[in-house]
């Protein structure tokens, strides 16, 4: 499991005092990445259509079905050996060790929300997008973490994949023994920012937006 004992306290003390003594900084920064900086996979999980239904039905419902989102994926998390680190607005965030633990969490999670949706009304089907990381990321306490790796998952997650997808950045990719027939090779374009993204074929659950 994935240390998560370093503190927010630790690390704003560690970044006043590169504040206050520039010339320190690189001591500093290296105190900061062996305190913080671990190895990990990241999961960021994106849930779709949720701004259409919160202006139908209301911001009670979107609590309701983000609680409901959460209490899904986060046992499913755990089952591969990972950590929930956080939950934002309609987002989740999480950390294996691996990124095969990354991505059969990613699978169970879509198809736990395709076995709930056959028992419920269509306004309540959960949908979501997947983008995996893999590298260098700072791990800092229970609820938060910062990386390249996290920032390229997070467009994936958030911007890039469709309902049932998973897609993973090109570092994430090279972690496995992919099967060729089962990703697709995806170029891609978001913010002025060009990457290559693999697409896992076998998906749950992906449906068009």
């Amino acid at each position: 499991m994935l240390d998560s004992s370093k503190t927010r306290a630790e690390l704003n003390r560690l970044l006043q005092e590169r504040n206050e003594y520039p010339e320190r900084s690189t001591a500093i920064d290296a105190q900061i990445y062996a305190t913080f900086e671990r190895d990990c996979a990241i999961l960021v999980l994106d849930m779709s259509g949720f701004s259409r239904l919160t202006i139908r039905y209301g911001i009670i419902h979107f609590l309701a079905m983000v609680h409901r989102m959460t209490a899904i994926a986060t046992p499913l998390v755990q089952l591969h050996h990972g950590r929930v680190i956080k939950q934002e607005a309609d987002n989740l965030f999480a950390v294996f060790p691996t990124v095969q633990g990354a991505i059969e969490g990613a699978v169970d999670i879509l198809k736990g929300f395709a076995a709930v949706n056959t028992g419920l009304p269509d306004e309540q089907d959960l949908y979501a997008g997947i983008g995996i990381g893999y590298g260098k990321t700072l791990l800092v306490g229970e609820n938060d973490l910062y990386g390249s790796e996290m920032n390229l998952a997070c467009k994936l997650g958030e911007d890039l994949a469709r309902r049932g997808e998973v897609l993973l950045t090109e570092v994430a990719f090279s972690q496995i023994e992919a099967k060729p027939e089962q990703w697709e090779r995806l170029a891609l374009s978001i913010s002025g920012l060009e990457l290559i993204a693999h697409k896992l074929k076998a998906s749950p659950a992906a449906t068009p937006n």
